[in-house]
C-alpha cells in the first residue's frame, strides 16, 4: 500500500519489516514471515514479499546475538570498534598491538556472551552450553570478518559466525618478531672452495625447505578454506533443520487444532442426527394423532347432523301435533 506521495505506509517497508523478524524469538519467525510476506503479496509488492519470504530463521544463537546487539547499543558499538583495530593490528602484523588487543578480545567475548546469556534468559529462551558456545563463536567472527561485523551490526544473523582460523591468538604467535640476521661464518681462505661447495649445498637445502613450507602453507590455506565452506554449509543445514522442525510443530499444530474442530462437529452432526431422529418419530405420531383426530371428528360431525335431522323431525312432528289439536 502506497501514501500520495510515493511512500510506503508504516509497517509496509520491507526493511523495518526484516528488522521485526530478526527481532522475534525463532519459534515465532516463521509465522510472522509467512503473514508478512502475504500482506506483501496482497498489496501487489511482489518483490518485497520474494525478500521477506527469503528470509532465514535464525538459530537461536544467531537471534541471542541479534538481542544483544539491539539491547547494548553502546557495548555493540564498543565491539565493533575493537574489531576493526584488531584487524588494522592484524593487517599491519603489530605483535605488540596484537597480544593487548587479543587479550582484550578474550575478556569482552566472554562478558558480552554473559550479557547475551542474561537477556535471552529473561526473554524466556535459556541458552544452552552449546548454544553459548555458537554465540561466542559468533562474536569471535564479528571481531574479525567485516562481512561478520555488518550482518551483526545491522541485527539479521542467522547462524552461527565462524572466523577466519587465521585470525585471533594464533595470530599473535604467529606474527614475525624482529631477528637480526645470522652474521656469516668466517672460514679460513683454505677452505674457500669447500665453503662454496657448503654454501651451495645449504642453499638447496633451504630453497627446497622453503619449496617445502610454501606447499604446506598452500595446503593449509586450502584445507582452511574447505572447513570454512564446510562450517558455512552446516550452518545452512541446521538452520534449513531448525526452520523445517519449526514448520514441523506449527503445521503439527495447526492439525491439531483441526482435528478438535472436526471432533466438536462430529459430536454436534451426532446431537443433530438424534435430534432428528426424535423429530421424525414425534411427527409419526403426530401425524397418528391427526388422521386419527380427522376421524374423530368426521363421525362426530355425521353424528350432529344425525341428531340435528333427529331433532329437526321430532320439532315437525310436534308442531304438526299441536297444530291438529287446536283445529279440533
Amino acid at each position: 500500500m502506497r501514501r500520495e506521495d510515493g511512500r510506503s505506509a508504516p509497517g509496509d517497508d520491507v526493511e523495518a519489516v526484516l528488522d521485526e523478524l530478526y527481532a522475534l524469538p525463532p519459534s515465532d519467525f516463521v509465522a510472522r514471515r509467512e503473514e508478512r510476506a502475504a500482506r506483501a503479496r496482497t498489496r501487489r509488492r511482489a518483490e518485497d514479499a520474494r525478500r521477506i519470504h527469503a528470509a532465514r530463521r535464525p538459530t537461536l544463537a544467531g537471534w541471542a546475538a541479534n538481542l544483544l546487539r539491539r539491547s547494548r547499543p553502546d557495548e555493540a558499538r564498543r565491539f565493533l570498534e575493537l574489531g576493526r583495530a584488531l584487524r588494522e593490528a592484524y593487517a599491519t602484523l603489530d605483535p605488540g598491538g596484537l597480544k593487548e588487543l587479543s587479550a582484550q578480545r578474550r575478556r569482552i567475548v566472554s562478558e558480552m556472551s554473559r550479557q547475551a546469556a542474561a537477556l535471552a534468559r529473561e526473554a524466556g529462551h535459556p541458552l544452552s552450553d552449546a548454544v553459548l558456545r555458537d554465540v561466542e563463536t559468533t562474536l569471535r567472527a564479528v571481531l574479525a570478518d567485516p562481512e561478520a561485523a555488518a550482518m551483526w551490526e545491522a541485527g539479521r544473523v542467522e547462524g552461527v559466525l565462524t572466523p577466519p582460523s587465521e585470525f585471533g591468538a594464533e595470530a599473535v604467535a604467529a606474527a614475525p618478531a624482529h631477528r637480526e640476521p645470522p652474521a656469516p661464518a668466517r672460514t679460513p681462505r683454505g677452505d674457500t672452495a669447500a665453503a662454496r661447495k657448503k654454501d651451495a649445498a645449504a642453499r638447496k637445502k633451504d630453497a627446497a625447505a622453503e619449496r617445502r613450507r610454501a606447499e604446506l602453507r598452500e595446503r593449509a590455506a586450502r584445507a582452511r578454506e574447505e572447513r570454512r565452506a564446510a562450517e558455512a554449509r552446516l550452518g545452512e543445514r541446521r538452520a534449513a533443520r531448525e526452520e523445517a522442525a519449526a514448520a514441523l510443530a506449527e503445521a503439527g499444530e495447526r492439525e491439531r487444532e483441526a482435528g478438535e474442530r472436526v471432533a466438536a462437529l462430529e459430536e454436534q452432526l451426532d446431537r443433530a442426527r438424534t435430534e432428528r431422529e426424535r423429530a421424525r418419530s414425534g411427527l409419526g405420531e403426530a401425524r397418528e394423532r391427526d388422521r386419527t383426530a380427522a376421524r374423530d371428528l368426521t363421525g362426530a360431525e355425521r353424528a350432529a347432523a344425525a341428531a340435528a335431522l333427529r331433532a329437526d323431525k321430532a320439532e315437525q312432528a310436534e308442531q304438526a301435533e299441536q297444530a291438529e289439536r287446536g283445529g279440533a
